[in-house]
């Protein structure tokens, strides 16, 4: 079952139809929106601060999201994809967005809608990165757009793809 705890007074709330894996670990200031999933080994530690997830959000195997105590928050908009090994620390991922594997987000980064943020990629503090780009290396730069059809083949593909996985362990 799925470590679930409340910290300084705060407990996670979960919206509608999510699924947590039995060794995830959600804890304190965490509220999720629906039709979201929590994967093997993930960690969602809102003990400094808040951590907002929109709809349709997964978070894969191995993920890390915290934040900097009383600094930053962490904010994931709606149709977003956290890859395996990936640390979010106290940075905002807006709408249809693919975070790819062991990638790493500083304080106050800045992702933008339809965005998608390759597999090891270093966003440092501060990173801002436009709507509609891919960002990739250490440290990650703009290397170009993302098009209509990777957007709709990778971003959205893969959050209803996890929405679909989810199904397979509510057995």
């Amino acid at each position: 079952m799925a470590l679930i705890k409340s910290v300084r007074g705060s407990s996670p709330v979960f919206g509608k139809d999510c699924y947590l894996a039995d060794n995830c670990t959600v804890i304190g200031d965490v509220v999720t929106g629906d039709y979201c999933s929590v994967w093997f080994n993930a960690v969602i530690r809102g003990d400094v601060n808040s951590i907002r997830i929109g709809n349709r959000v997964n978070i894969q195997d191995n993920a890390i999201l915290h934040c900097t105590f009383e600094k930053t928050t962490v904010n994931l908009g709606n149709n977003v994809s956290i890859g395996h090994n990936v640390i979010v620390h106290g940075a905002c991922v807006e709408d249809n967005v693919l975070v790819g594997m062991g990638a790493i987000l500083m304080d106050d980064v800045v992702v933008g809608s339809n965005s998608i943020i390759a597999a090891g990629a270093v966003l440092l503090e501060d990173t801002r990165v436009e709507p509609g780009s891919i960002y990739a290396g250490v440290p990650a730069k703009r290397i170009k757009g993302v098009d209509k059809e990777k957007l709709s083949k990778t971003i959205e593909r893969i959050a209803d793809n996890y929405i679909n996985y989810s199904g397979w362990y509510r057995v």
